[in-house]
């Protein structure tokens, strides 16, 4: 079982990663939030991994916490859900979204996710609730208090700056960048990771 890598990044094109952990590059596959956060080409990171292994396919996923792990080796668990449609709810929405979706039982918002059907979305739904039961997501708390102006303001532009750069060290050029956030800009958009997810797709990026 390989739990954790620590090694020098070569490429990375979400889903997939390369990294160098002494002359070994190991191929990997990211959800979205976790490519974001990678640094730049050439230097060091630390990922905890998970390691799939089928009949016809043996799969490492990277993460960039323990916890986006364990919650994907639960999604994993649900019947008819397999890793690779863990990986694209975990693209689709971070985890304490998801989480929230569980406890909100928002099934809309899980449906909007690409292979996520009404009957997966409810399967989830009652599936994963008590498996969450423990879980706190620090985003309800976030969403519910109230920000004076010019804290709101700050926080927009930093998030508005993140996405941005994120994007760059994706691989787009900083005007395409500054372009797609811009269009992807809106009151709905939350996290830096819901919009960045919005520019990826008026891009067409698959």
């Amino acid at each position: 079982m390989i739990g954790r890598l620590r090694g020098i990044l070569l490429e990375k094109q979400a889903p997939d990663i390369l990294l160098d952990v002494h002359g070994v590059g190991y191929e990997l596959q990211a959800p979205l939030g976790t490519v974001v956060r990678l640094p730049p080409i050439g230097q060091e990171v630390v990922l905890h991994t998970h390691f799939a292994v089928r009949e016809d396919a043996q799969q490492l996923f990277g993460f960039w916490t323990r916890e986006e792990r364990e919650l994907f080796r639960t999604l994993v668990k649900v019947s008819g859900v397999g890793p690779k449609l863990a990986l694209a709810i975990l693209s689709g929405m971070d985890a304490d979204e998801f989480v929230l979706c569980v406890q909100r039982n928002d099934t809309s918002a899980l449906v909007r996710i690409p292979g996520v059907g009404k009957k997966t979305a409810e399967r989830l739904i009652v599936e994963m609730r008590d498996r969450l039961r423990e879980w706190r997501p620090d985003l309800a708390a976030a969403r519910g208090s109230v920000a004076a102006p010019d804290i709101a303001a700050a926080g927009r532009n930093r998030m508005l700056a993140d996405a941005e750069s994120a994007l760059i060290a994706l691989g787009y050029k900083p005007q395409e960048a500054a372009r797609a956030i811009s269009a992807a800009q809106g009151d709905d958009v939350a996290t830096s990771e819901e919009l960045i997810r919005r520019a990826l797709k008026g891009m067409g990026a698959k």
